[in-house]
């Protein structure tokens, strides 16, 4: 609450009227006063919140009686004349309560100085004559008017006091009459700032008028004449003697760019006599200057053309914007702004747009601009207009050819095309024109000037007939190709062409000759085909080995320690054996071969020391009979490995249970179940 009459309590929010401080009504009316609410705050998500609330409270003050009558017009001048009949309305006095807001009643009443000559009405405050101008014995009569306030319950209250002066006069010999400060005048002058607010007064100008006549001859109307609608006059009807007031009527039409002066006549003309005296008075009104204009460009927009090789400094556009305001507030400050304003400058002053000294303008990269220039008063006031510029192509490049050596491979009824292209940005500097500048021999070949398109000429339809007239015959060419713009002035660049002609026989015999002649004139087709044909190999490549890191990583997972039973070389045989049988053994055993897997470097084998493995248990006893063996065709596995049988040699096939098989088989079923037995162990 930002205000020096009103305090509010913090906590029960009653507003007070600070102590020593007062409200007058006639000062103001109404006090606004701003009202925060805040709570005692608190935390929300994590942070310390207060929240408040704001309201504007309207105090209106009521008024009371507490001013005193105040007296309108004065002062009061009245005039008797000797027409005048009792009874007659002299002047009329007007008061007004000093408390606008509840006004009491006014009654009027008179003092002293009438002599029984004159009244006054206690209500309307008209001062009337009550004898004849011939009864009354003085020349001026000085009376004194009281106002006394009467409040709605009837008693009396306030009071004020006013001069009346009447004069007696008896004929119609004075015109009215404009009085100055230092006395009669004709010629009022006054400065003032144009556009002042609606409704306000020209206190500058201190005019009086009054006819010194009496009665009817002193009344007279006042008129303005001059522009109408500006100023009003006030009052319009003068008795005898008035202060003129002149009011803001049209602030708008008070435009020191219209008018610098504005001249009015002040016509005061009698209204109820026969010679209808007037008077007339010149009032001079000098305008002085304000900022109430912004500046304005005298187009919206400016298109400017200047050529691309415009050196830096060069002059763009000139803009122009016109602000009516004088002195400081008309001078105008011009600046540009924009993405596009970078190579370009304004003079501050006279607005001229020129390009930077460092710019190198180039059509071919940025062939138009656009950008916003401002005009700006000394208080910030401003227009904007947007500028266009365009750069204007030179013909600064050569025509280019791809290579300035080129060979092509023609074939019989098909043109070839040697294209050249040139950089500038618009035509003609940009548009190429082709032609063959020397050929050995010649008449062999037609360019197409506007393409580049070159063939045989029309008699010349098979290979026979170029190899007579073939340098060497061998249906090369070289050419000499010059390719020229249309610009002014025009540039031109020349290329060698060398051109091998074949037909589409000999492009048949051979699909590989056909593709190499086909990208003879294209080598860059050539080199992507094998590229395409390498990148196909590189990712077949790159999934075969994928594949196989993936595999062999997932083989090479940690396993538990595991017992490994190695083959150990057969005991000695006893010498009770007989020499057949240890053959024979020996010879089945070694059906069944041991596959050790490789040492896995992941296996923590250390655990079990330096153990020494396991000794082979002792073979069965010998059989009596004689092996009969035969095709083995399974495979016993163990933990690490299995025993996979051997292809063996032809022999006759033993019968079924024969002792030999069977011991061969115990042998192997007791080396499983204690391989068995040692894994369970680690497990």
């Amino acid at each position: 609450m930002h205000t020096t009459k009103f305090a509010m309590d913090r906590h029960s929010g009653v507003l007070r009227l600070r102590a020593g401080a007062t409200l007058d009504y006639e000062k103001a009316q109404a006090h606004f006063v701003t009202v925060v609410a805040k709570d005692g705050g608190g935390r929300l998500r994590g942070a310390d919140v207060v929240f408040s609330a704001t309201t504007t409270v309207t105090v209106n003050v009521e008024d009371v009686q507490d001013m005193a009558p105040v007296f309108v017009g004065t002062p009061y001048y009245g005039y008797v004349y000797e027409d005048t009949l009792p009874g007659s309305e002299v002047l009329m006095v007007v008061a007004m309560d000093g408390d606008r807001g509840k006004p009491n009643q006014i009654l009027y009443s008179l003092l002293n100085g009438s002599d029984g000559a004159f009244e006054i009405n206690e209500t309307s405050g008209v001062i009337s004559v009550t004898q004849s101008p011939a009864q009354l014995r003085r020349e001026v009569y000085e009376l004194h008017v009281q106002v006394t306030e009467v409040s709605s319950a009837g008693i009396p209250a306030a009071q004020a006091m006013v001069p009346v002066t009447i004069r007696i006069v008896d004929l119609n010999n004075h015109p009215p009459t404009f009085y100055g400060e230092s006395g009669p005048q004709n010629r009022f002058e006054l400065s003032m700032y144009e556009h002042p607010p609606q409704g306000e007064i020209l206190r500058g100008l201190k005019i009086t008028v009054n006819d010194s006549d009496q009665g009817a001859n002193a009344k007279f109307n006042l008129r303005l004449v001059g522009p109408g609608g500006i100023f009003r006059v006030v009052p319009l009807t003068v008795l005898n003697e008035a202060q003129v007031t002149i009011i803001v009527e049209n602030s708008a039409a008070i435009d020191y760019e219209k008018f610098k002066v504005l001249t009015f006549k002040l016509l005061a003309i009698e209204v109820n006599t026969p010679e209808k005296f007037s008077s007339t008075a010149d009032v001079v009104i000098q305008l002085l200057d304000t900022n109430d204009n912004v500046p304005k460009f005298t187009s919206h927009y400016y298109i400017a053309r200047i050529p691309e090789n415009a050196p830096g400094g060069s002059n763009v556009v000139a803009v122009t914007a016109v602000d009516p305001d004088t002195g400081p507030w008309g001078e105008v400050k011009y600046s540009i702004y924009g993405s596009g304003a970078d190579p370009f400058l304004i003079h501050p002053s006279t607005g001229i747009i020129y390009t930077q000294p460092w710019a190198s303008l180039d059509a071919e990269a940025t062939a138009r601009y656009n950008f916003y220039v401002k005009a700006e008063d000394m208080e910030g006031k401003y227009s904007l207009a947007e500028v266009f510029v365009t750069l204007l192509d030179v013909n600064d490049h050569y025509p280019q050819f791809g290579k300035s050596f080129q060979e092509k491979t023609m074939v019989l009824g098909t043109p070839v095309k040697i294209e050249a292209t040139d950089q500038d940005a618009d035509e003609p500097n940009n548009l190429v024109d082709y032609s063959i500048t020397h050929a050995e021999p010649t008449n062999v070949f037609d360019i197409d000037t506007h393409t580049g398109e070159i063939r045989l000429k029309n008699s010349i339809r098979s290979l026979d007939a170029l190899h007579n007239i073939t340098p060497g015959g061998d249906f090369t060419w070289s050419l000499e190709v010059q390719a020229k713009d249309r610009g002014s002035p025009s540039f031109s660049t020349t290329a060698l062409l060398k051109i091998d002609i074949t037909d589409t026989e000999m492009l048949s015999r051979s699909p590989m000759a056909a593709f190499l002649m086909q990208t003879k004139d294209n080598p860059m087709k050539a080199v992507g085909v094998l590229a395409g044909i390498m990148a196909i190999i590189v990712a077949i490549t790159v999934l075969i080995s994928t594949a196989t890191f993936w595999r062999n990583k997932k083989s090479n997972k940690v396993l538990p320690v595991r017992r490994v039973l190695r083959k150990r070389p057969s005991p000695a045989p006893r010498a009770v054996r007989i020499e057949w049988l240890k053959f024979r053994r020996t010879k089945a055993a070694a059906k069944f071969v041991l596959k050790e897997d490789p040492p896995n470097e992941n296996c923590n084998n250390n655990s079990l020391g330096n153990t020494l493995p396991p000794k082979a248990p002792a073979p069965p006893p010998p059989p009596t009979m004689a092996p009969n063996m035969g095709t083995a065709h399974w495979t016993v596995p163990t933990v690490s490995g299995s025993l996979t049988p051997q292809q063996p040699q032809r022999s006759p096939k033993p019968k079924v249970g024969s002792p030999i098989q069977s011991a061969l088989v115990s042998e192997l079923r007791q080396k499983f179940e204690k391989k068995s037995v040692g894994n369970k162990a680690y497990f």
